[in-house]
């Protein structure tokens, strides 16, 4: 299953999306009926001027040839006045319409900014970094918390909170099928809502310069019915497997005593580190190094091998692994589910 979601992610369909003009969610779809209103409206005055434009062009007569003072090329005080009252409609007209597009946008913006079905809401706080996305489900049972990284699961229907902040730079946090941009600010908590009305996977991403590798710092929000979503979290609360046989514990070994353990954590291993993102389900999820690749064998091996070579400039530490070592770990990596 997981081979057809990659399959479908790396083709682009329809059921792993990047678009805002495919609203999968009720703030993306307030988003795109603003803009098809601003297009719409500015398009019928764009023609409208087009159309004055031509006629004027088109007429034979001009004021000017009828002018009793043409020679001092002065109007009338008759073509004055037209003139006058012409330029004070027009502009009235462009006030009314500036002033009613801020009124519609205004609208939009706060029924944007809050949850459609408040009831049965959930936390989840997103923290970017240079360049990935530390997520975590908030939880009043802290034995209820989840982390996980690059990747959100919701709930179809349910209104989730983003909480977000970052550790470096200014960061964006933007998922077009589902909700508009929203800064994530060094030492201040922003705070934005999406929703899923129905299943699919869509793809996000920082939406704000951040640095070198700001165009590979994607994520995956997948959404799933309520019954799959709660197996989901069922799932991700567990520790990491145990190895099943010598060649994964033998991948476990080679984690362990390497600076793997450093800068990652694994539940249920002595993996503490807090430089990168929790792998204790890294098997599971879609993509590594924040969407830049898919998650399978070969590009794991790669990334481990020479992170420099695949996303210049990231802070993964390149770990001098013996070739017969690299095997196991990627066997016991893709085994964390």
């Amino acid at each position: 299953m997981k081979g057809l979601w990659l399959g479908l992610m790396t083709a682009g369909s329809a059921l792993a999306q990047q678009s805002a003009a495919q609203p999968a969610g009720p703030h993306a779809g307030n988003i795109k009926a603003l803009g098809a209103f601003f297009v719409g409206l500015l398009t019928v005055i764009f023609l409208m001027v087009i159309a004055v434009a031509l006629v004027a062009v088109a007429r034979r007569g001009r004021g000017i040839a009828q002018e009793p003072l043409e020679k001092t090329h002065r109007p009338s005080a008759q073509t004055e006045r037209k003139l006058g009252r012409t330029v004070g409609i027009a502009t009235g007209l462009t006030v009314l319409i500036l002033f009613g597009l801020v009124i519609v946008s205004v609208s939009v913006g706060k029924s944007i900014s809050g949850p459609m079905h408040p009831a049965n809401s959930m936390v989840v706080e997103v923290t970017g970094n240079q360049w990935w996305w530390y997520v975590r489900y908030a939880n009043d049972e802290a034995s209820r918390i989840v982390v996980t990284a690059n990747e959100i699961h919701i709930p179809v229907g349910r209104a989730v909170m983003i909480r977000g902040t970052s550790n470096d730079v200014i960061h964006s946090f933007w998922v077009p099928n589902l909700q508009g941009k929203r800064d994530l600010i060094p030492s201040r908590v922003n705070t934005d809502w999406i929703e899923a009305d129905h299943p699919g996977r869509f793809r996000g991403q920082c939406a704000e310069f951040c640095g070198m590798q700001h165009a590979h710092m994607a994520f995956w929000v997948v959404a799933e019915p309520p019954a799959e979503f709660e197996a989901w979290m069922t799932r991700q609360l567990q520790p990491a497997a145990t190895p099943s046989d010598a060649t994964k514990l033998r991948g476990q070994q080679v984690f362990l005593s390497n600076a793997c353990s450093i800068c990652h954590s694994i539940q249920g291993t002595v993996a503490a580190g807090q430089v990168g993102p929790d792998l204790t389900h890294f098997g599971s999820r879609l993509s590594i190094a924040a969407g830049t690749l898919p998650n399978n064998k070969g590009n794991l091996a790669g990334w481990i091998a020479d992170p420099q070579n695949v996303k210049p400039g990231t802070l993964m530490a390149t770990v001098p692994l013996k070739s017969e070592d690299m095997q196991p770990l990627l066997e016991y990596l893709e085994s964390l589910q």
